[in-house]
């Protein structure tokens, strides 16, 4: 395989994981007081923290699937029969769907798993803090459309859009949580 090929699978693999990594951002936007876990508590504490509402959720999961939307239209100029690689349209609105919504999930699972371990909201977690939301996106996806999962990021030299993804996410991340920082929307550049 030569450069030129591993680049073209490498950003069409960004490209069609880009309704994954919007969520999250909006969701800071979106946010209010109406909270996921309602203020409630497990074993002394909180389920999600205070960082995790209803509307940034649903905001975070509807701009997601706003931005694949776009994504599919620009598609369809280049191939009109099938757009996102996966068939019919409503298909693809349901992979573009799954990783919005995984995406947030994701999150929501990370911000769980960091209560369980006594972490404070906005506290550092190498890992989970870049991660949760890419892992949650591919696995709901995966639980609906596990071909296509199967044929974009994993089989054969495809392997190599999820590795991308991987390494870019990290910078990604950090480089969205200084600008949202620096806005006043996040509380820590991390």
């Amino acid at each position: 395989m030569d450069v030129a090929c591993a680049l073209i699978i490498m950003f069409n693999g960004l490209w069609l994981f880009l309704p994954a990594m919007i969520p999250n951002s909006a969701a800071v936007v979106f946010g209010g007081d109406l909270k996921i876990d309602f203020g409630r508590s497990w074993n002394g504490r909180r389920i999600f923290g205070d960082g995790k509402s209803w509307g940034g959720f649903i905001g975070g999961s509807l701009t997601g699937i706003a931005l694949g939307s776009i994504l599919l239209l620009i598609s369809a100029f280049w191939d009109p029969v099938d757009y996102w690689g996966y068939g019919p349209f409503w298909s693809n609105m349901g992979i573009i769907a799954c990783l919005s919504f995984g995406a947030v999930l994701g999150d929501l699972c990370g911000a769980f798993i960091k209560r369980r371990l006594g972490m404070e909201r906005g506290q550092k977690a190498p890992f989970l803090d870049q991660y949760d939301f890419v892992i949650g996106a591919l696995l709901l996806t995966t639980l609906f459309f596990p071909d296509w999962v199967y044929q974009t990021y994993i089989e054969g030299w495809n392997i190599l859009a999820l590795i991308f993804i991987f390494v870019i996410m990290f910078a990604i991340h950090r480089s969205v949580n200084i600008i949202g920082y620096r806005m006043g929307l996040k509380k820590e550049p991390w």
